[in-house]
């Protein structure tokens, strides 16, 4: 997570779900989802026009341009983005849905930095309660 991190950010959307790194997704896919807040992914997320602003504006100098984060992913869903896809090929979709976990976008069930934005595979946590056959996956 880049260390110019707006307040607002982490008070308005780490309010809801962790703040995600804004390299996740590239400046196209935040625009997008900065200006639809008032149905955001079904909930009404608006914010003053002054808030968003400096919001998006700080997205815009972080999204994802490397190559892996260029391209849009469907609806602007990190969990939908090929390379997301591709690093959890071998997450068991019965994991999602496991009661500690809830669904893809719930990244801090299983990456202990996500909040700090650090998702390396070294720091990876397995989930209690999930069946020891998808331990695979965080094996790989």
């Amino acid at each position: 997570m880049p260390a110019d991190v707006p307040d607002a950010y982490l008070q308005e959307c780490a309010s809801c779900h962790i703040a995600y790194a804004p390299g996740a997704l590239p400046a196209a896919s935040w625009r997008r989802i900065m200006s639809g807040l008032d149905s955001h992914y079904g909930t009404d997320a608006a914010l003053d026009a002054a808030t968003a602003s400096r919001i998006d504006a700080w997205l815009q100098r972080h999204a994802g341009t490397w190559k892996r984060v260029s391209e849009e992913p469907p609806q602007d869903r990190i969990t939908r983005s090929r390379w997301f896809e591709r690093k959890h090929r071998k997450v068991d979709t019965a994991v999602w849905r496991h009661d500690s976990v809830k669904s893809a976008a719930n990244c801090g069930a299983c990456h202990v930095g996500a909040d700090r934005g650090r998702f390396d595979d070294d720091d990876l946590q397995f989930q209690v309660g999930l069946d020891a056959r998808h331990r695979r996956a965080w094996n790989d």
